[in-house]
């Protein structure tokens, strides 16, 4: 029963937080860091345990997935080189680094500061969404961030199998055997992910059912990542292929009824877990603190020498890579560059990483430093949560790089101008609809596009013919949308804004 308590008073305390967090218009992650640290500081609040087997099975599919889904295939096109940098390169540079200097100032065995750089070397998929959901970022630098951080998992994933597996033996692992693994787990998880993906692909084309549709949806990241762990190979990886997949084809595998009901259940999923696991990541660091034997200011050194070092290697590699990160390289590179190294934030999957190592040596004796191993690395995730996320939105607004209001405003102006037009010449083609209702369609139409609203309709809604008119104009629109966003005229997050206004439009017409 203690426990049931205790999840209620998370869930209670993470939802609290995450609100005020919109009011002040801060970033919820950090907020949610900082309230769980200071609440862990409290005598009378039971110590929080976590359990890796439940963050990785049950919190992270979800969140991987919702963060698969909103990356565009289009912009990650754009970007694949430097993600493919990041997601390769930055990585192993980050471990050799951090082990480096982790063997120099904590003490660890050689084997196992490695194992910390690997732990720490890739940024986090949730954490890095989360944070940067309410950015304006320009489109390529939020891709190129949401791009690495999902795919530079599988890299960071064999690096620490290999580390651990190299510490638990007393000895190092041959890189043949590493690069084998590497493809095994992330070619394996790819793999899996894919054929999850067709096929729900062909389940969801089937399926009108808005309550079977949602139970789909949720249960997919967890098909893919149970079903890749079976075959063992990458879960994450799995999970992440299935979303990208599944999240380029949900214009076409959906209704717009049913789309609008999947975003209220995922945003509400997500919101919850979300909230929950970085509230919990606080909660954990005071224990973890209170558990060894070394002084606060001694390990806060420490900690602050790995989180210097993961920052200095990620600028340097960032920065030769800028020119693809700015619309004016040469004016706005390094402020580019800026923005992305100090967007690396470090988040849930470093943590269950961390508190999945063996507690034994294959010789049956502890595992030095394992406890030091979690703290540093517990730490290092609130201190980039915390100093990072509550002034990286300072640091996007004075380097010049964020998406203005006025150029997204306009692209949404050219997507609702193009797409009346489109509506306007389907309505022509329609020869079933009623003299009075097609002047007021096209009233309406035009009206839109001399002053980007929708106003009010003239004719009655609930006349059959009318509202299957309207279906059809909104129909044409939505096609005209996507053929904007395949060309390049309008970002993808100006096309999900839209898309939305019209599947709200769909919606209101009621049951078609």
């Amino acid at each position: 029963m203690e426990r049931v308590e205790i999840v209620l008073a998370l869930v209670v305390l993470a939802t609290v937080v995450a609100v005020s967090a919109r009011r002040l218009r801060l970033p919820a992650p950090s907020l949610l860091v900082a309230a769980g640290v200071a609440a862990g500081l409290l005598p009378f609040v039971p110590r929080v345990t976590v359990d890796p087997q439940v963050v990785s099975f049950v919190v992270l599919p979800p969140l991987l997935y919702a963060a698969g889904e909103d990356l565009s295939w289009r912009e990650l096109r754009r970007v694949w080189r430097p993600v493919t940098v990041l997601a390769f390169g930055l990585v192993l540079a980050s471990a050799a680094a951090v082990g480096a200097v982790a063997a120099a100032v904590t003490g660890l065995p050689a084997a196992m500061a490695f194992v910390l750089g690997a732990i720490l070397a890739s940024t986090d998929p949730v954490a890095v969404t989360a944070l940067g959901r309410r950015l304006p970022l320009p489109a390529r630098v939020h891709t190129l961030l949401q791009g690495e951080s999902l795919f530079n998992d599988a890299t960071s994933l064999v690096l620490f199998r290999v580390a651990v597996a190299g510490a638990a033996a007393g000895g190092a692992v041959s890189w043949t055997h590493a690069v084998g693994l590497f493809a095994l787990l992330a070619g394996g998880g790819a793999a899996a992910g894919a054929a999850v993906a067709a096929c729900v692909a062909v389940i969801r084309r089937r399926t009108e059912d808005p309550v079977l549709e949602t139970v789909i949806a949720l249960l997919t990241p967890y098909v893919a990542y149970v079903a890749a762990e079976a075959a063992h190979v990458s879960g994450v990886t799995a999970v992440v292929v299935a979303s990208v997949i599944l999240g380029g084809l949900a214009p076409s595998l959906t209704n717009p009824g049913i789309r609008l009901q999947l975003h209220a259940v995922y945003g509400t999923v997500v919101f919850l877990l979300e909230s929950v696991v970085f509230a919990v990541i606080g909660l954990t660091l005071p224990g973890f603190v209170r558990d060894l034997a070394t002084a606060p200011v001694h390990l806060l050194w420490q900690v602050l020498a790995v989180a210097a070092t993961l920052l200095t290697v990620r600028f340097l590699w960032v920065a030769p890579l800028a020119l693809f990160l700015a619309d004016r390289p040469r004016r706005a590179a390094w402020r580019a560059a800026a923005v992305v190294s100090w967007a690396g934030a470090r988040g849930v999957l470093p943590l269950a990483a961390a508190l999945s190592l063996p507690l034994l040596t294959d010789a049956g004796h502890a595992l030095p430093g394992r406890g030091l191993t979690i703290t540093i690395t517990a730490a290092v995730i609130v201190l980039t949560l915390t100093v990072q996320g509550f002034t990286l939105s300072p640091l996007v607004r004075r380097s010049g790089i964020a998406a203005s209001g006025a150029a997204l405003r306009a692209e949404e102006a050219l997507a609702d101008v193009r797409t009346a037009h489109a509506a306007l010449a389907r309505l022509e083609e329609l020869d079933r609809v009623p003299p009075e209702a097609h002047a007021a369609l096209q009233r309406a139409l035009r009206h839109r596009i001399d002053e980007h609203r929708e106003p009010t309709p003239e004719h009655d809604s609930a006349d059959l013919s009318l509202r299957a008119a309207r279906r059809e104009l909104i129909a044409a629109e939505l096609r005209e949308l996507d053929r904007l966003h395949e060309t390049g005229e309008i970002s993808d997050a100006t096309r999900r804004r839209v898309q939305r206004t019209l599947d709200l439009r769909d919606s209101a017409l009621g049951e078609p």
